[in-house]
């Protein structure tokens, strides 16, 4: 138990234990994407609860790549004050508190924001959502969106923030070959698919400076024909190890692949092998890149988790569905209560969320 809740540093950033909050959407701000009280409320509590690092659900960099809605934005200055309440919040707690930035490219709420859907390349349905293809100068202006969305999470007093390029968002599109048809300088081989991800990288950082954590989340693959490999996640990786990234959180699946390898996955996972997705994954990671590991995917039980950092197959353990039931889940461990988590995963939390009434569990409040 002592090495899961020994302190660690990314960084700068000084953290309690190893267990992360892994992003999720919470549906809990307002139309215009600012906080509210709920959402404030609920990363309090994340934080009370005793997890060492919170990610806050994927906030839009600008409006026109919303993904959901009562998504929380981070594309302006009248953010601020509600940015600043939820971070300062946690902070009271003794908790720390990192934004995900992130684009919903053909997966934006065009039905939500009355804007063009932009992607990496032109689809006109079927597969996934029609959508139009970025221009160079449009990539251009969303490389700088994400880095003004890190410079104003810094201002809001935020530990962090992490760049989101999974789960089928804009990002991971581009390194996606099943999203990306561009025959330009963003598409074909990795190094081309990789480009607007150390891009982002590059703003991001030179937006908050060195010594600000910046982490990234990342498929360890997609799951789906002509998706991203695992050796092709490995060659993005060494990349953004090269250009300073500070931690990889790796998942995997995306909007698209749904059922058995979507990244939100049913069932009850009551082996240890079921319960770590992208075991495989990690492993082959820790042969080759030194920047720490955040793991996600299936992970329910304290011992797995423990056993994944003793084993040397992750640096952290990301859980996502088990706060969502449990969000003390962390001190319950920590005080030797051991027991799995509770969640079921089944996924009914998604019932009200899609009836705006935010992120909880129904079976812990049946």
């Amino acid at each position: 138990m002592a090495k899961m809740f020994e302190t660690t540093e990314i960084n700068g950033m000084t953290l309690t234990n190893r267990f992360v909050r892994s992003a999720t959407w919470e549906g809990m701000a307002d139309n215009n994407g600012q906080c509210t009280p709920q959402l404030i409320g609920l990363m309090e509590q994340l934080a009370r609860g005793g997890v060492g690092l919170i990610i806050t659900g994927l906030a839009y960099v600008t409006r026109q790549s919303m993904a959901a809605p009562w998504q929380m934005g981070v594309d302006g200055e009248a953010c601020l004050p509600g940015l600043k309440e939820m971070a300062d919040a946690v902070h009271r707690s003794n908790g720390k508190i990192i934004m995900q930035l992130a684009h919903g490219g053909c997966y934006s709420a065009t039905q939500l924001t009355g804007s063009e859907v932009l992607a990496p390349s032109t689809n006109e349905g079927g597969k996934f959502p029609a959508c139009r293809a970025l221009t160079v100068g449009e990539i251009g202006e969303v490389v700088a969106a994400f880095g003004r969305s890190a410079a104003l999470a810094k201002k809001a007093g935020f530990d962090g923030v992490q760049i989101h390029a999974a789960h089928g968002y804009l990002l991971s599109q581009f390194l996606s070959p099943f999203f990306n048809k561009r025959d330009d300088g963003y598409g074909g081989s990795i190094e081309n698919r990789s480009r607007i991800v150390l891009e982002v990288l590059h703003s991001v950082r030179a937006a908050v400076g060195a010594g600000y954590p910046v982490i990234i989340k990342i498929n360890s693959e997609d799951f789906v024909e002509n998706g991203l490999t695992v050796a092709e996640m490995l060659q993005v990786a060494a990349k953004l190890e090269s250009a300073g990234i500070d931690a990889i959180e790796i998942s995997g699946g995306t909007v698209y692949a749904s059922g058995a390898l979507s990244a939100i996955r049913i069932g009850s996972f009551d082996t240890p092998e079921k319960q770590v997705f992208y075991r495989e994954a990690a492993m082959r990671y820790k042969e080759r890149i030194g920047v720490p590991l955040m793991l996600v995917g299936g992970i329910r039980s304290f011992d797995v988790a423990a056993k994944l950092v003793d084993d040397g197959l992750a640096d952290y353990i990301s859980l996502s569905r088990p706060l969502i039931r449990e969000p003390a889940l962390i001190n319950r461990w920590q005080s030797g209560d051991l027991g799995k988590s509770r969640c079921i995963s089944d996924n009914a939390c998604f019932g009200p969320l899609l009836k705006g009434e935010g992120l909880y569990c129904v079976r812990e409040k049946a």
